[in-house]
């Protein structure tokens, strides 16, 4: 279940409101999950709130990115970009590494910049037992 909702999402970024926050809410929430509590670390109900909110946002802006000029006339915008893997890639994941004072996004934001993030492998422990064929004539 999230901490944040779209609401406390809203209060921190302006929105386009056809589009929904609930993937990057969920996105925000498994990470919060797994790297600021995972650990055990003491957080209490509302820093994680917040942690998440504010990573919430963080991927809302990779989707869609922030003006950072806009101009009247002749009609002009500059969206913030920067091609880059990570949460510093925005103000708001930034923020949220702030936040994480424990340094859980901070590590794994690290880990993708170096290419370790998390890797699944699988293991055979067992013995390779022998096989008989048996052919009948």
């Amino acid at each position: 279940m999230s901490r944040t909702t779209s609401d406390l999402v809203i209060g921190i970024i302006e929105i386009d409101s056809a589009i929904s926050l609930t993937p990057f809410i969920e996105a925000a929430n498994m990470l919060v999950t797994q790297f600021c509590t995972a650990l055990d670390e003491d957080y209490t109900a509302a820093e994680l709130v917040k942690i998440e909110t504010w990573l919430a946002a963080h991927f809302y802006t990779v989707r869609e990115g922030r003006a950072f000029q806009e101009k009247a006339g002749p009609v002009s915008e500059r969206k913030q970009s920067k091609v880059d893997l990570g949460f510093a890639t925005s103000h708001y994941g930034q923020h949220a590494m702030i936040l994480d004072y424990y340094g859980g996004l901070a590590a794994l934001n690290e880990r993708i910049k170096k290419g370790k993030a998390n890797r699944i492998s699988i293991s055979w422990l067992g013995t390779e037992e022998e096989t008989e064929t048996n052919v009948d004539s």
